[in-house]
């Protein structure tokens, strides 16, 4: 529950004043952005239509500071929108997230029609800010040092009827040499469990059947209170709400993946047979030039335990290619890991400097030209892998919840689409009767490709649920009242492979 100490002052708000937010980054800035809404929302702004494109009286740029011309990308935006502000009197933008919290005044210094400026820790303060900036006719740049409030603590309006995410953690107690999120994010600060677990019970009782545990270093949950055990018991402590069918997390660190998870994860039957869990190099020189706090050894070590507890899992992972120093051999021990691992999905980056970190001013920068033609091996490697991987799957007989939106092609091909327990992306024939997001339908696998399977015949099961009912009842609302504009957000759960950019936050 939210107490009233947790929330902004109300703002006076003027009758059908519209807001859009955009997101850039990781899943804790996805989160933040659902929070976003929430609070405009609660202070009496509604969703500009979708596809407004800045058509709208407030519009929010939710931002990250991983990628080296992540600045760029803002300020480009910013001056598109710059003439639109000039002819429409009232309309404000506000810039928040770790660019925010990284730049402070030089957001208004090169785009001073920017409104307000907030940081990573005082999200809640977006609506008051406007008001100020509207009031007092200049720019509020408002840079919290600590948080101010746990972000759960806030209104949310969520873009998933029968998905959520959940926080468990902010912050990061990591220094690896390419991430700057210990620096915009601060220390790790864990949440009470009893909270964690009332949040997931409401959202159970609002018809959501799956939940993500979110946190920068998630299994490291609970260094606050000195009990190393807190993840394992978190992940139990789920296994006993009624209601909740699947239970994920993102993304957890080698170093904190402790064997009492594993026990947890192979015997909550709730909490789904999947781990992603970021490698970044195969080489213990690399690693070790990271600052990452495990081994090759230690790596593969988990994964080894993690089949043999959960032998049908389905284990992704983050890797940058061409870090400082990198040479062919370090790149080989790569290969090796991938190999052994045989993973189902791999996320796979070409380094490119962030400002603010270590890295960034290292020796021995690797050639662009060879960092692609070591990536180009590597995601041959892996699509070889993961296609192998899959069509292991046919003929199996999986339960699927039906997803919204996941499948471009569904129309066309008259499918559907679903997440298996495992996380894979599944498209399956359309049944006679009515399937809705969130129901659970029954098939058998008939083709693998590398990035998803298809299941060709007939459905074998429709089971029509609450978090179906839960949709339903949004998108009969949502209908009767004007469209809301979308987050731009990433679906639940791993998403296809990404273009070739230096890893979000989120993967570490």
């Amino acid at each position: 529950m939210t107490s009233s100490s947790d929330r902004s002052p109300a703002v006076d708000v003027p009758s059908s004043k519209t807001y859009e937010v955009r997101t850039y980054g990781c899943q804790m800035n996805v989160h933040d952005s659902e929070r976003l809404s929430g609070l405009l929302e609660e202070a009496g702004y509604v969703p500009a239509p979708e596809g407004s494109d800045g058509d709208a009286d407030v519009v929010v740029f939710n931002t990250c500071a991983v990628r080296e011309n992540a600045d760029n990308r803002l300020y480009g935006n910013l001056g598109r929108l710059a003439p639109r502000k000039a002819s429409r009197p009232g309309m404000q933008i506000a810039v928040g997230g770790c660019l925010a919290q990284k730049d402070r005044d030089t957001i208004v210094k090169k785009a001073p029609w920017v409104d307000v400026v907030f940081g990573t820790h005082n999200i809640g303060k977006l609506p008051v800010l406007l008001e100020r900036a509207r009031v007092q006719e200049e720019a509020q740049v408002e840079i919290a040092e600590s948080l101010e409030a746990f972000p759960s603590t806030l209104p949310t309006r969520r873009e998933s009827a029968y998905a959520a995410w959940v926080s468990i953690s902010v912050g990061c107690n990591n220094t690896c040499t390419f991430c700057i999120v210990p620096a915009l994010r601060g220390k790790e600060k864990d949440r009470r469990t009893g909270d964690i677990l009332a949040e997931i019970e409401t959202l159970v009782g609002e018809g959501v059947s799956e939940i993500t545990l979110l946190g920068q270093n998630v299994n490291a949950y609970g260094s606050d209170i000195g009990d190393r055990e807190a993840f394992s018991k978190l992940l139990r402590a789920c296994g006993a709400i009624e209601g909740l069918e699947r239970v994920r997390f993102t993304s957890p660190h080698p170093r904190d993946f402790t064997d009492d998870v594993i026990a947890a994860m192979a015997e909550t039957p709730n909490v789904m047979p999947q781990l992603h869990m970021p490698l970044q190099s195969g080489s213990d020189t690399v690693l070790k030039s990271m600052r990452r706090s495990y081994r090759q050894e230690r790596y593969l070590g988990i994964i080894d335990k993690v089949r043999a507890a959960i032998p049908h899992a389905a284990i992704t992972t983050d890797i940058i290619v061409g870090f400082p120093g990198e040479t062919e051999k370090d790149f080989e021990q790569t290969m090796h890991v991938v190999r052994e691992a045989r993973f189902t999905q791999a996320f796979t980056f070409q380094y490119s400097k962030r400002p603010g970190t270590p890295a960034a001013t290292m020796e021995n920068q690797i050639p662009k030209e060879v960092v692609q033609a070591r990536y180009e091996r590597l995601v041959a490697l892996q699509e070889e892998i993961s296609w192998e991987e899959n069509k292991k799957q046919v003929g199996r007989t999986l339960e699927l919840m039906v997803a919204e939106g996941e499948g471009r092609k569904d129309g066309a091909t008259h499918r559907l689409s679903g997440r298996a327990p495992d996380n894979r992306l599944v498209h399956f024939t359309k049944p006679d009767q009515e399937v809705r997001p969130g129901d659970v339908v029954t098939v058998e696998i008939t083709y693998a490709a590398p990035h998803h399977l298809l299941a060709e015949g007939a459905v074998l099961d429709v089971r029509r649920t609450r978090a179906g009912d839960a949709w339903q009842k949004r998108n009969a609302a949502e209908a009767a009242e004007p469209a809301g504009v979308m987050l731009g957000l990433p679906k639940i759960g791993i998403p296809e492979p990404l273009p070739a950019v230096t890893g979000g936050c989120a993967a570490h």
